[in-house]
């Protein structure tokens, strides 16, 4: 049940009309660390205006990861904006309960912004626990994927995931080898021909040792 405090933020939220006040209605809302205010953030990210959602986005994080389930709900498959912002999110709380919904993301959105977030995610889950074998090995071969997409900046996103796993969380050798073998072909100029993706996988290999 929303608090007044929060109804009453809600309806300055609905009478803005400029970005400033859109902006600061929306500070408002983050400011009063109301978990109840998370449909109403996450409605914002539908508003196309990324000075909104970035606050919006904010107030969503820290709000922690009693919210994941409301976002896991909430995703707009008509507005690729809304749903990077959510998988921003996701990523941000590094809840391993968004390992399908980043995986999905991944494998069937049409947008690139989505598929870069969600492979950022990837890389910052918090995989730990009972499942964490079977989930760590899913979460590599979505990396693995990612790395052969059609967009530069969705591999550019894999060449940091997979050094951010390889160095977190290393998997059985043969995900391993796999993943070492796809920062190789992402760092030579005869298999990946956008500059700045071979130098972010170069880093990588540099980081590891590899290469």
């Amino acid at each position: 049940m929303p608090s007044v405090a929060l109804d009453s933020a809600i309806r300055h939220l609905d009478d803005a009309r400029t970005t400033p006040e859109l902006v600061r209605a929306t500070q408002a809302i983050c400011a009063l660390e109301d978990p109840a205010a998370a449909p109403t953030l996450i409605k914002v990210l539908g508003y196309n205006n990324p000075a909104v959602a970035a606050v919006a986005t904010q107030g969503l994080i820290a709000l922690g990861r009693a919210i994941v389930p409301t976002l896991l709900m909430s995703l707009d498959a008509q507005n690729y904006g809304a749903r990077a912002w959510v998988v921003r999110v996701i990523a941000a709380l590094r809840d391993p309960r968004g390992l399908e919904l980043l995986d999905r993301a991944l494998q069937a959105d049409i947008a690139p912004s989505v598929r870069r977030a969600a492979t950022r995610g990837l890389a910052e889950l918090d995989l730990v626990g009972s499942t964490a074998p079977a989930d760590l090995s899913r979460c590599y071969l979505a990396l693995f994927r990612a790395a052969r997409d059609d967009e530069w900046v969705v591999r550019y996103a894999a060449a940091y995931g997979l050094e951010r796993r390889l160095s977190l969380t290393p998997p059985p050798e043969p995900l391993a080898d796999r993943g070492c073998a796809l920062l190789q072909e992402l760092s030579e100029e005869c298999r990946e021909n956008v500059k700045v993706v071979r130098l972010r996988a170069q880093l990588a290999l540099q980081r590891l040792s590899i290469g």
